[in-house]
């Protein structure tokens, strides 16, 4: 009996493979579902949340249409780094770092590259980083990637991330300055009610998060489609961040060759992608940016 199992076995695995060995194609041919990559790659300032946005993703994204793979760390995870005057691996380093803090651990199971051949098992990358999760090469990829008729998208710190590549900039929108001490609570413009990303919010909701200034450039409406912004008379960013056309923009979207890119600048405080408005508003611009949902791109001051 011990025999005919084993040999069954082995009869299995040679003609399907290992299960663990499934794809992305595999899971999408499967659930009929998009394939959301969520990178939470902490260069700089780690965010709490980033484990709460993975959490929250992996539970409620296949029921919203997106299986959810997440890369915690993007870099060569056997690089020898100095770590605080200690020899480690860049991984031992990281791992360290992001669990201050989230609590969790990284391991290679959580490591994962942006490049080419990688971002073929993908429909829709997620950037919810800082630093630099991406080098020159596989940033091109990712623009490349995306010109082609994929998705980019983006919550927060994503314009906290890759300055100096304005490569980057321009594909995202926008790069972060500032914000005031705290949380801020605000009333939301909405100025494309229509658009899928506009779900879950009315014009003049108050909202609470974290709220974002950018830079004055490569942030425009020349170039972006601006779906919610801050009241500016519901916000007070402090006299050293005042926009001098009273422009605080929180989400936007915008084409790039057959691509879309969405942003949200919404994602700070771990209440947030508990929030049912703020799940909507996501998911509704992942699903624009995936072509599932249409949504007018035209830029603002056109």
């Amino acid at each position: 009996m011990k025999k005919f199992t084993l040999l069954f076995a082995i009869a299995t695995l040679v003609a399907f493979g290992p299960v663990a060995r499934a794809t992305a194609e595999d899971t999408k041919k499967a659930t009929g579902n998009k394939r959301l990559l969520l990178v939470t790659h902490c260069g700089g300032f780690p965010h709490s949340s980033v484990f709460t946005a993975e959490e929250v993703l992996k539970a409620i994204g296949p029921k919203n249409g997106f299986d959810v793979t997440c890369y915690r760390f993007t870099e060569d995870p056997d690089q020898i780094v100095k770590d605080k005057g200690v020899e480690r691996t860049a991984l031992e380093a990281y791992s360290d770092k992001f669990r201050g803090a989230t609590k969790q651990p990284v391991g290679k199971e959580h490591c994962g590259r942006i490049n080419k051949e990688t971002l073929k098992n993908f429909d829709v990358v997620l950037f919810f980083t800082t630093g630099n999760p991406v080098n020159k090469q596989e940033l091109a990829d990712l623009r490349e990637w995306v010109k082609a008729g994929g998705a980019l998208a983006g919550t927060h710190c994503a314009t906290d991330t890759l300055y100096g590549e304005s490569v980057y900039g321009d594909l995202i929108g926008a790069y972060f300055q500032g914000h005031p001490p705290g949380l801020q609570k605000i009333k939301v413009k909405v100025e494309d009610a229509k658009h899928p990303a506009a779900a879950g919010f009315k014009d003049g909701m108050d909202y609470q998060d974290e709220m974002y200034i950018f830079k004055p450039a490569p942030y425009s409406r020349e170039k972006l489609h601006i779906i919610f912004s801050i009241e500016a008379d519901s916000f007070n960013p402090g006299k050293n961040l005042v926009r001098p056309d009273n422009d605080y923009a929180i989400s936007w979207c915008r084409e790039e060759g057959k691509g879309k890119v969405f942003y949200t600048s919404f994602g700070h405080d771990p209440k947030v992608w508990k929030d049912e408005k703020f799940q909507q508003h996501l998911f509704g611009g992942l699903k624009w940016s995936t072509g599932e949902l249409k949504g007018d791109a035209t830029p603002s001051k056109k």
